[in-house]
C-alpha cells in the first residue's frame, strides 16, 4: 500500500513538473517573442532589422536548446541518484536560474547595441547622473548639440531631469549654431517638465535674438521674465542696452534701463558697463554732450574706470573731437596703471593715417610689439591701406613681409590694396606679382582684385590686355560689375574707340546692369573727344531727362566743349539749367 502511495505521489509529481515547466517554457517563449518584437522596432534602419533580429533569434534558440539540455540532464542524474524527493525543487531552482540568466544577457545585449547604433560611445543607461551632465555640457561645447539633446531627452523618459545649468549649456549651443527656435523650445519644455528657467537661461536667448537682429523677441522676453516672477539683472540690462544703442535708439534705452533697475534718473548709468554702452551709443550717434556728461558722472562716482571705458572715450574723442583729446587720455591710461590694449592702439593708427600723419603712425605700430601688445589683422590692415593711400607703397610692402615671416596671412583687403596701390602709381607688373604671391597663400581674388588689375592696365594704355582679364575673372567665377563696365568704357572712350564703349554699353544691358551716370558721362567724353558733338548734346539731353543724379562733370564736359566751338548760347542755356539744378 505504501508503496503505490508512493509511486502515485511520484508520478503526480512528474506531471506536475512537466506541466509546470511547460508553461514556464511557454512564457520564455512569448518574453523571447515580445523582447525580438520590441527590439526590432527599435531599430528602423535598414542595416539593424537585417543584422540584429537574426542574431537575437539564433541566441534564443541558442538558450532555450541549452535549457531544454540542461533540463534533460537534471531529469536524467535525478533518476539516476534515486532521490525521488528533491527532484521537482532542484529543476525549478535549475529553470529559474538559466531564464534569469538568459534575460540578463538579451538586457545588456540591447542596451549595449542601441547606444553602439547610435554612435555614443563610452556611455550607458547605467551611468552615474552626473556623469550624463558632464557628457551634455562636453557635448555642447564640441557643437554636437543633436547628440546631447538626445541624450537629454533619454534621461528624461528614465525620470532624470538635468539640471537648469546643463539646460543652459544647450540653450546657448543652439543660439550660438543659430537655431533659435530649438533654443526656445528647450525654454518652453524647461517650463512644462522642469527645472524652471533663471535669469540666466533667459539672458542666453536674449542674446540670440539680439545677435541674430530681432530685437523684438528679445524685448517680448523681458515680459516673460516678468510673468515668470523672474527679476532682471544687470546682465540682462546690458545685452538690450546695447541692442537698443546699434540701432540708434538711445532714448529707449535709457527709458528701459531706468525701469528694469527701478532707480532715479541720476543713477541710471551707475553700472560701469552700463555706463559704458550708452557712453560708446551717444559718441556714435554724435550727441557728444550726453556723453560726456556720463563721463563726467564715471568720473565723479570715484569708479575704477577699465581700458575699454577709455578705448571708447579715446574713439569718441577721434570721431567727434580734435585728435589731441585722445593722447590725454592715453596719457591718463599710463597714470592710472592702465596699459592700452591693442583697440587702443589701433584707434591712434586710424587717427594719425586720417591726418595723413604716416611716419607718426608706423612709430606708434612699432612701438605695440615694444610695449608687448601683439598687432592683429587689423593693425596691419590699417597700417598697409594707410601707407598705400599716401604712396608708400614699398614701406607696406615691406609690412607685409613682415606679416608672411609672423606666419600671418594678410588677408583680402591687404593684398587688394597693395594691388591698387601699384596699379595707380604705374608698377603694373609688381600688381601682378601680389596677385600671383596672394594666390600661392590660398587668397582667391574677388572683382576688386580684378577692377584694380583692369584700371592699372588701361592707365598703361593696355586695352585689349584689359578686355582680356575680363574675359579670365569670368573663366574663374569672378563676374564683372558695373565699376569694371565703366574702367573700360571709360578707357576705349580716352582711346577714341567709342564704338567699342557702345558694345560694352550694350553688354551691360544684356546682361542686367544697370548704366551709372559715370558710364554715360565717359561716353559723351568720348564723342566730345572725336568732335561728335551733336552725340555728346543727344547723350547729355537723355541724362537730363532719365532723372538721375548728374553732378557738374557732365555741365563742365559739354559747356566747355560748346564754347570752343563758338556755341555761346547753347552753353549759356546749359549754364542756367546747371544753376537751377544746384538750388
Amino acid at each position: 500500500m505504501s508503496v503505490s502511495i508512493a509511486a502515485g505521489s511520484i508520478v503526480d509529481t512528474s506531471v506536475l513538473f512537466l506541466r509546470l515547466f511547460n508553461s514556464s517554457i511557454q512564457i520564455f517563449e512569448s518574453i523571447k517573442f515580445n523582447i525580438s518584437q520590441k527590439i526590432k522596432l527599435d531599430f528602423i534602419d535598414k542595416r539593424s532589422n537585417e543584422l540584429i533580429p537574426s542574431c537575437l533569434d539564433d541566441i534564443i534558440s541558442n538558450v532555450g536548446t541549452q535549457c531544454h539540455h540542461k533540463s534533460k540532464k537534471v531529469f536524467s542524474e535525478k533518476k539516476d541518484s534515486g532521490n525521488k524527493e528533491e527532484e521537482p525543487e532542484a529543476v525549478f531552482n535549475v529553470l529559474d536560474e538559466m531564464l534569469k540568466g538568459s534575460l540578463d544577457r538579451l538586457k545588456a545585449m540591447r542596451e549595449n547595441i542601441s547606444w553602439a547604433h547610435l554612435g555614443v560611445t563610452g556611455c550607458n543607461l547605467g551611468a552615474d547622473y552626473s556623469q550624463h551632465l558632464a557628457i551634455i555640457k562636453a557635448l555642447c561645447l564640441e557643437s554636437k548639440l543633436g547628440v546631447a539633446l538626445w541624450l537629454r531627452n533619454s534621461m528624461l523618459q528614465k525620470f532624470l531631469v538635468p539640471d537648469v545649468l546643463t539646460h543652459n549649456y544647450l540653450v546657448n549651443g543652439f543660439c550660438k549654431s543659430g537655431d533659435l527656435e530649438t533654443a526656445k523650445w528647450i525654454v518652453i519644455d524647461m517650463l512644462c517638465r522642469g527645472p524652471s528657467p533663471n535669469c540666466a537661461t533667459y539672458n542666453t536667448l536674449m542674446v540670440g535674438y539680439c545677435a541674430s537682429n530681432n530685437l523684438d523677441k528679445a524685448l517680448d522676453l523681458l515680459s516673460t521674465m516678468s510673468t515668470c516672477a523672474i527679476r532682471p539683472n544687470r546682465v540682462t540690462c546690458n545685452i538690450l542696452v546695447h541692442a537698443l544703442c546699434k540701432k540708434g535708439l538711445l532714448g529707449q534705452a535709457t527709458k528701459l534701463l531706468g525701469e528694469i533697475l527701478e532707480d532715479k534718473p541720476k543713477s541710471k548709468t551707475s553700472n560701469l558697463i552700463t555706463s559704458t554702452i550708452l557712453m560708446d551709443g551717444y559718441f556714435k550717434n554724435g550727441d557728444i554732450s550726453s556723453a560726456l556728461a556720463i563721463w563726467e558722472e564715471i568720473s565723479q562716482g570715484h569708479k575704477t574706470m577699465d581700458v575699454v571705458t577709455y578705448n571708447v572715450m579715446i574713439h569718441g574723442a577721434g570721431l567727434s573731437w580734435q585728435s589731441r583729446f585722445t593722447y590725454r587720455f592715453v596719457s591718463e591710461m599710463y597714470k592710472k596703471g592702465l596699459m592700452p590694449d591693442v583697440f587702443t592702439y589701433n584707434t591712434l593708427l586710424r587717427l594719425l593715417f586720417k591726418e595723413k600723419r604716416t611716419i607718426e603712425a608706423s612709430y606708434i605700430f612699432r612701438v605695440m610689439s615694444k610695449m608687448g601688445v601683439t598687432p592683429d589683422i587689423v593693425s596691419y590692415r590699417m597700417l598697409i591701406q594707410g601707407l598705400c593711400i599716401n604712396g608708400d607703397i614699398d614701406i607696406a610692402t615691406e609690412y607685409l613681409h613682415l606679416m608672411l615671416e609672423d606666419s600671418v596671412i594678410p588677408d583680402l583687403y591687404i593684398w587688394n590694396a597693395l594691388i591698387d596701390g601699384y596699379g595707380r602709381y604705374g608698377d603694373v607688373q609688381q600688381a601682378f606679382y601680389i596677385r600671383d604671391q596672394m594666390v600661392a597663400y590660398g587668397v582667391l581674388p574677388n572683382i576688386f582684385t580684378y577692377n584694380a588689375l583692369i584700371n592699372a592696365m588701361t592707365r598703361e594704355g593696355k586695352f585689349v590686355e584689359a578686355n582680356n582679364l575680363k574675359t579670365e575673372m569670368i573663366f574663374n567665377g569672378v563676374y564683372p560689375d558695373v565699376v569694371t563696365y565703366n574702367i573700360l568704357i571709360g578707357a576705349a572712350c580716352r582711346l577714341g574707340y567709342v564704338h567699342i564703349g557702345l558694345l560694352l554699353h550694350d553688354e551691360m544691358l544684356r546682361k542686367g546692369y544697370h548704366p551709372d551716370i559715370i558710364t554715360y558721362t565717359q561716353l559723351m567724353k568720348g564723342y566730345c573727344l572725336i568732335g561728335k558733338v551733336f552725340n555728346a548734346e543727344n547723350l547729355f539731353d537723355k541724362m537730363l531727362s532719365s532723372g538721375l543724379v548728374i553732378g557738374h562733370v557732365p555741365f563742365l564736359i559739354i559747356i566747355k566743349k560748346q564754347w570752343k566751338m563758338g556755341e555761346l548760347d547753347k552753353a549759356y542755356e546749359n549754364y542756367q539749367i546747371w544753376l537751377e539744378r544746384d538750388k
